[in-house]
């Protein structure tokens, strides 16, 4: 069993004892916490919007946060079954005080967890998230009287209005979508994307569509995080169906990443950078990746005459680098898109809209469209950690070892070598390092990574 508490949400494994996965007494609490921390910023009658993604413990959890919610004698907008994105964007439309999403996002079945919005719908900051943690740590909580309890609202319009603000971004072009009629095969994982998808490409005109593992029972046909080595069954189909798209999403509908029409995979490092491309050729500004994205975002910026900057992984810190530089658009390499003058966060729904106007416009097949980025190959790895390991000591060794290279110590250790870099960091989600390192050349970068796995071996 597992628990993570970060600042940002807590995550963990459902079952098990209190305190080492995520048992009902531990989301009583972090909510309790979240709830309190609220009413302290917002003493009149705090309202927080909840969703959840179609998680097996989904239902029972959310039963859990609503009423947990409603004893502190705050308002509860339940929107249900719904998307990350979703969730953010109903926060502004109600003028909610904050929000709770019930996803573990891309972690297994058997993983959920309670991820904070704030009044923005946007994730809490690093300060704010301590303070809910040490309200936690406390657990002094004053629940209200039966009086004062706060009221359970459904909200079954949140999806609609979170796409009819798609619809109308300026950058969307619904009629050259319309006009190129395409076939589409969409990987919905069982959960909310099979039915917040195929509602948005029916607005934009798309009618063939294709949707797999469409039952939303959150017994997820394989591994939910959008990875080559998961999506063979959609590389197949779009190649069988002879379609012109593959889509694919994690069960929140965060994170995105399409096919090719000969099922290959466009990659999910490029989602960002073609939307950028397209993005950055009718509004000219600047861009935002975290430091383990491809450096092919840096090129297509450059090209249009902005200016690029690097952040530490992580939502929140991608979308303060983006405000701090008034970046138009950013994200991650994961696939997560931020297109800011719609919303600050990952938005699998507004990338589609955007990567299918590009497609449109460009009157090219996905394939040849891929063609026209920069080759570039990232090799994504992992090393498991037991407790009592000292990180920093880790990281201190290697770039001892590396000292005559340039390195960026902001998130974990990025090493810049003459054409390729490695980036060294301790997972937010999992106890493990994460290696992700860049090459010209996919063998470079595969021995990149294997030489930095001996080096931490080393150190350990």
């Amino acid at each position: 069993m597992a628990l993570i508490k970060s600042i940002s949400g807590i995550r963990g494994t459902i079952g098990g004892k209190v305190g080492e996965g995520l048992s009902p007494l531990d989301i009583v609490k972090f909510t309790a916490a979240y709830g309190t921390w609220l009413k302290q910023q917002h003493p009149q009658q705090p309202k927080v919007v909840v969703g959840r993604d179609a998680r097996i413990s989904g239902v029972m959890v959310q039963n859990i946060v609503v009423s947990t919610l409603q004893s502190l004698g705050i308002d509860v907008i339940d929107v249900g079954l719904s998307t990350t994105p979703t969730v953010e964007m109903a926060v502004v439309f109600e003028q909610a005080s904050g929000g709770i999403i019930l996803t573990a996002s891309h972690n297994p079945k058997e993983w959920n967890a309670l991820k904070l919005l704030n009044n923005k719908g946007e994730f809490i900051s690093a300060a704010d998230g301590q303070l809910i943690l040490d309200i936690a740590d406390q657990s002094d909580f004053n629940f209200v009287s039966v009086n004062q309890l706060g009221k359970h609202i459904i909200n079954t319009t949140a999806l609609d209005q979170h796409l009819q603000a798609i619809l109308d971004y300026s950058l969307v072009d619904i009629n050259a979508i319309k006009t190129k009629k395409f076939k589409i095969v969409v990987d919905a994982i069982n959960s909310s994307g099979a039915f917040a998808i195929p509602k948005l490409l029916k607005a934009l005109g798309i009618n063939d569509v294709e949707v797999l593992n469409s039952e939303m029972h959150g017994n997820f046909a394989h591994n939910p995080e959008p990875l080559p080595q998961h999506l063979n069954e959609i590389c197949n189909e779009v190649v069988k169906q002879k379609a012109d798209l593959g889509i694919v999403v994690d069960p929140d509908v965060d994170r995105l990443c399409f096919i090719c029409e000969d099922g290959s995979l466009f990659g999910e490092e490029y989602t960002l950078v073609a939307i950028a491309d397209y993005i950055l050729k009718y509004k000219k500004g600047n861009t935002v990746s975290n430091m383990s994205s491809t450096k092919a975002l840096k090129d297509i910026t450059i090209k249009h005459g902005g200016i690029y900057t690097p952040s530490a992984v992580g939502e929140v810190n991608v979308v303060n680098k983006m405000k701090a530089t008034n970046a138009v658009i950013g994200g991650e390499g994961n696939g997560g898109i931020i297109v800011p003058d719609l919303h600050y966060g990952r938005d699998a729904l507004i990338g589609i809209a955007l990567f299918l106007s590009h497609l449109a416009k460009e009157n090219k097949t996905a394939k040849q469209l891929r063609n026209t980025y920069p080759d570039y190959f990232i090799s994504k790895n992992k090393i498991d950690l037991e407790n009592g390991f000292d990180i920093n000591k880790i990281f201190e060794h290697i770039k001892s070892k590396y000292k005559k290279y340039p390195t960026n110590t902001e998130d974990g250790l990025k090493i810049e070598f003459e054409n390729d870099w490695v980036h060294l960091r301790t997972s937010n989600t999992e106890p493990i390092i994460r290696i992700y390192s860049e090459s010209n050349f996919e063998h470079t970068a595969q021995n990149i990574a294997i030489k930095m796995m001996q080096d931490i071996k080393e150190a350990l």
